[in-house]
């Protein structure tokens, strides 16, 4: 499912980041990698707040929809 579809504070896993190589390689830079454990601190004016290796980082729930996780 897409992360834009995850509970807020569920624990998930990145299976697979969809869309072009260059939003990819945005998203990989902000520490969204396969495999990554990942969880959704809050949603705040369209945007998703979530928690990746020990950071938090907002992205569009455009991003967020680009996002395959499993819970």
């Amino acid at each position: 499912m897409p992360l834009s579809l995850a509970s807020i504070g569920s624990k998930q896993e990145i299976l697979k980041i969809k869309g072009q190589e260059k939003i990819k390689k945005h998203l990989m830079s902000l520490g969204f990698i396969e495999g990554q454990e990942i969880s959704i601190v809050s949603e705040l004016n369209g945007n998703v707040i979530v928690s990746v290796k020990d950071s938090r980082v907002a992205i569009s729930k455009e991003m967020a929809n680009k996002i395959i996780v499993r819970g």
